[in-house]
């Protein structure tokens, strides 16, 4: 017989099925036994007699098969039953080092993270990774219909696309080779290359030595790369639209996995944008709240997205015209100091960093050797602009930031899969 899901039981009442997968829960009582069945789609009620749990013995989170006639049963979740005919265990499984389930998880993320397979089983962990798939599914939708191309680019490079010291260095045969810190320059290549509009969907690292709730060492980022545009205001543009369309198509995927969160997606309004110096002057005089660096710090960014949620109704705030110190040597200046750049900051939290790029090559390498770099060191990437670069801009999304803050997470490691940070190289 050909196995039956959890979701499609209604097609088959009064009929025999075969199910596969765990035993969720079992109840044994006089006279007849219960087990949930969980599955991929969700779970259903099986009732068997106590002869058939006899001669075998079930422990919860084995893998079993079963046998039996759908009914309809009010009562059940669901609001149908399988009375079983017989029964198998596929695999068992004993000594569970955690225990799933319960409607709450009641361990420390380091724990669940040790046995990291056994927890993405729990019903409020699984869905947050159905929600991030569909995240990178609604991105992907979008700028396919935007005639954006997605294209794939090493992770394995020569140097740094911004210079500095935080990569992780590899060998590569004879040579010293890095993990990428960011497509950036191959994102920019490809615009050079007649694609216009590309993105990416990949890992990234940073050997940053940070141990927060924010920081990840290797992360997906969401990466795209527009060409012939006018600003930077464009590129935000595009992302205010892009990010809608997300929202709405997690909410249309995922109404399941949402309602077993709580959670519920908020619209995605014309996000504002304010000058970086206008915010920090801001922090300042409502919440005396000062920064000696012309930047945000985590506390900075809380309290203006505080400001724009109680003044504006807005959970999204763009921060713009970024100084030159601040941002890479590739980023289009804007007047003496500035730049055309932007954070995007959602509830508190950088969850994307863009702008416009330079497209000439000689601002290029003088703005290199403004930043003490020397552009003999990125001949491949820099002599493509010499070649025809169109104006360009884009940006870049961290995947898990943005699935923790939809989410409502403490902490970003509990939106990846397997988190690689300061301490943590398994599992």
């Amino acid at each position: 017989m050909e196995r039956i899901l959890v979701r499609d039981l209604s097609k088959y009442v009064g009929q025999e099925v075969k199910m596969q997968g765990w035993a969720f829960r079992i109840r044994r009582l006089s006279n007849v036994n219960f087990i949930l069945l969980r599955d991929r789609t969700g779970q259903i009620q099986i009732s068997l007699s106590p002869e058939l749990l006899e001669d075998i013995h079930l422990t919860t989170e084995s893998i079993i098969e079963l046998h039996g006639v759908v009914a309809t049963e009010p009562r059940a979740p669901g609001g149908f039953e399988v009375a079983a005919s017989g029964i198998e265990i596929i695999n068992p499984a004993d000594n569970l080092p955690i225990n799933i389930n319960v409607p709450k998880l009641n361990v420390a993320l380091d724990t669940a993270l040790d046995h990291r397979v056994l927890s993405l089983r729990h019903g409020k962990i699984n869905p947050i990774f159905k929600n991030q798939s569909a995240l990178v599914h609604g991105f992907q939708e979008f700028l396919n219909g935007q005639d954006f191309t997605q294209v794939f680019t090493p992770k394995i490079v020569s140097g740094g696309t911004e210079g500095g010291t935080e990569l992780f260095a590899v060998e590569y045969f004879e040579e010293k080779a890095y993990l990428a810190q960011s497509p950036q320059f191959y994102k920019q290549m490809m615009v050079g290359a007649g694609y216009e509009r590309v993105y990416e969907v990949g890992h990234v690292y940073r050997a940053e030595k940070h141990d927060t709730s924010r920081h990840l060492n290797e992360y997906v980022s969401l990466d795209l790369e527009m060409g012939f545009i006018e600003n930077e205001h464009e590129v935000m543009d595009l992302q205010n639209r892009l990010l809608s369309h997300m929202f709405e198509y997690v909410n249309e995927k995922c109404s399941k996995e949402l309602a077993l969160l709580g959670v519920t997606l908020p619209e995605v309004p014309d996000i504002p944008r304010i000058p970086l110096l206008e915010a920090i002057e801001l922090l300042e005089k409502e919440y005396g709240k000062k920064h000696y660096q012309p930047d945000l710090d985590p506390e900075g960014e809380r309290l203006l997205s505080k400001y724009f949620l109680e003044k504006q109704g807005s959970e999204f705030v763009f921060v713009i015209d970024y100084p030159m110190s601040k941002r890479p040597m590739y980023t289009m200046p804007k007047g003496e100091d500035l730049t055309g750049s932007f954070d995007l900051l959602f509830r508190g939290l950088e969850i994307t960093t863009g702008g416009q790029r330079i497209h000439t090559y000689d601002l290029l390498a003088e703005n290199m050797r403004k930043k003490g770099l020397n552009p003999e060191d990125f001949i491949s990437y820099l002599d493509n602009f010499a070649h025809g670069m169109p104006p360009h801009g884009g940006l870049a999304i961290g995947l898990e930031r943005l699935t923790a803050q939809i989410l409502g997470l403490s902490n970003v490691r509990e939106a990846c899969l397997f988190p690689r940070d300061r301490n943590r190289l398994t599992p």
